[in-house]
């Protein structure tokens, strides 16, 4: 075990000694900061009208999207709705930003393995006394950490900002569950939400990680693994949407676990949350095998 951690150190060493890695990580901070810029812009203009022309305010948008039995379960209990246009609302949006810790995570680990055999690296690596699937097992968990360290960034960041271009304004989530209102954990929800949105990152960054060492190019993995992130979900609603069944055994349908959380519905009636959690699992095994097969077993110093 401690060559191991050895090993994930040398690794994270490795990976911020890169320029590109410190590069992802401000251009993070940056789009946060971009983000709270522009939804203060957009809620500084007085957009919301009425059919008769009357202004409409955050506060009334809110209350028509909850729907009758939560604004009055709001109004018997003098409780305030969380509004768009406050530190919270903006905060409560960061886990859908999760897509951009997708593609940077993308990025390194399609390229933590293939970039050893384009710089020539890989013969010295292979010199140590250490064996092939503790070296694969390092790079991976230095991917999982990667991935991980961004999420928080994105959260740290998010939250700092959406402090200081918005107002504090309290309030209270409301969901309606078997008919029942009730309280919804305002930062239990955000961290869970953000907890979900990293399996996607972890299946999606694991498919690169496969290419990646499988293939040993960097620029395929990243560019399979991209257009599959993006174009793999829309194939997959479309799908959904023309009423067939079986996209629900497609590994696009089941990493959205928050469609499974609250008054969320799940893409396809029939899918289940055990059942995404076992497809995800599955396809895990079968991009991770395959990474250790083609590392370990084939002729990697060729």
């Amino acid at each position: 075990m401690g060559k191991l951690l050895n090993l994930v150190r040398n690794e994270w060493l490795k990976l911020w000694t890169k320029k590109s890695t410190w590069v992802m990580t401000i251009l993070l901070v940056l789009l946060m900061l971009a983000s709270a810029g522009l939804v203060k812009w957009v809620y500084s203009i007085d957009i919301s009208q009425s059919s008769e022309g009357e202004t409409i305010t955050v506060e009334e948008m809110t209350a028509i999207s909850e729907g009758p039995e939560l604004t009055k379960y709001r109004t018997d209990n003098n409780l305030s709705p969380i509004v768009d246009d406050s530190a919270q609302g903006f905060i409560s949006g960061l886990p859908n930003m999760m897509s951009v810790v997708t593609l940077f995570t993308v990025v390194v680990a399609g390229g933590i393995v293939a970039s050893e055999f384009s710089q020539g690296t890989i013969k010295m690596l292979l010199t140590r006394p250490m064996k092939r699937w503790k070296i694969l097992t390092s790079k991976l968990i230095t991917v999982g950490l990667f991935a991980i360290m961004m999420s928080i960034v994105l959260l740290v960041s998010g939250i700092i900002f959406g402090y200081i271009f918005f107002d504090n304004v309290p309030g209270t989530q409301l969901e309606l569950v078997d008919g029942k209102v009730v309280e919804v954990s305002y930062w239990g929800r955000l961290l869970l939400l953000t907890a979900l949105s990293l399996v996607n990152v972890f299946v999606i960054g694991s498919l690169a990680f496969m290419i990646g060492s499988v293939f040993r190019s960097s620029s395929l993995a990243i560019g399979i693994s991209i257009f599959l992130m993006f174009a793999g979900v829309q194939v997959t609603q479309i799908l959904a949407m023309l009423d067939f069944e079986f996209p629900k055994y497609i590994i696009f349908a089941n990493t959205n676990l928050s469609q499974f959380i609250g008054t969320n519905t799940p893409l396809i009636e029939s899918m289940t949350l055990s059942f995404s959690i076992i497809i995800i699992v599955v396809y895990l095994l079968i991009f991770l095998v395959t990474s250790y097969w083609s590392f370990t077993k084939r002729d990697v110093t060729a």
